[in-house]
């Protein structure tokens, strides 16, 4: 079989997850996709099956458009909402304003580094592994690229948002370095990928 599915990934499965599930369903070992979406995130999820996994390649570095809702007040060890603590909570009033122009620090083409709790190697081991094993992670900061960052509306202690980003950019990372800027802490609450290319 041939062909591309749009999958609208629920949370709590990773990107693998539903490959996997898609080669039982179709019985068909060539499934892929284009562009790992993190276990807590949901959205669009395009597969290719069959020989339309030639495609991935001219998709590794395709804009992808998400919304979500960052929440300031305490940071986590995965920079979103399945994470642990890294500091107490604390109580946090935001203005829209406030908000917005801490966004826009992180427009147009950044240093980024990401996130512990990823699939970026350390010396061939994915930083993931070292993170779960309390390890140290050195990661260097990449060259990313935030085309869009609009902070929609600010309700208490949260920051609902739409972005567009190129290839490789963490949202995760955004949102922990936000609350780092603010000295408050943040992380990722909830994330939906609304469009790949």
């Amino acid at each position: 079989m041939n062909g591309v599915l749009i999958i609208d990934k629920p949370s709590g499965l990773t990107s693998h997850d539903v490959v996997n599930r898609v080669r039982r369903i179709l019985q068909e070992r060539s499934v892929g996709h284009l562009g790992t979406l993190d276990p807590m995130a949901t959205g669009v999820l395009p597969l290719v099956i069959g020989n339309m996994t030639r495609l991935a390649q001219f998709y590794t570095s395709s804009d992808k458009t998400y919304e979500g809702v960052i929440r300031f007040g305490f940071a986590t060890d995965t920079y979103d909402a399945e994470g642990e603590p890294t500091s107490p909570p604390q109580a946090v009033t935001l203005s829209l304003e406030q908000v917005r122009e801490l966004a826009g620090r992180f427009q147009g083409v950044i240093e980024q580094v990401p996130p512990p709790f990823s699939a970026k190697k350390v010396q061939g081991v994915p930083a993931y592994k070292l993170a779960r094993k309390h390890q140290d992670v050195p990661l260097k900061p990449v060259q990313v690229e935030v085309k869009e960052f609009e902070i929609s509306r600010v309700e208490n202690d949260r920051a609902f948002f739409r972005a567009r980003v190129a290839s490789g950019t963490y949202i995760r990372t955004v949102a922990h370095d936000m609350g780092k800027l603010l000295g408050c802490g943040a992380h990722l609450e909830s994330l939906r990928r609304t469009s790949v290319a």
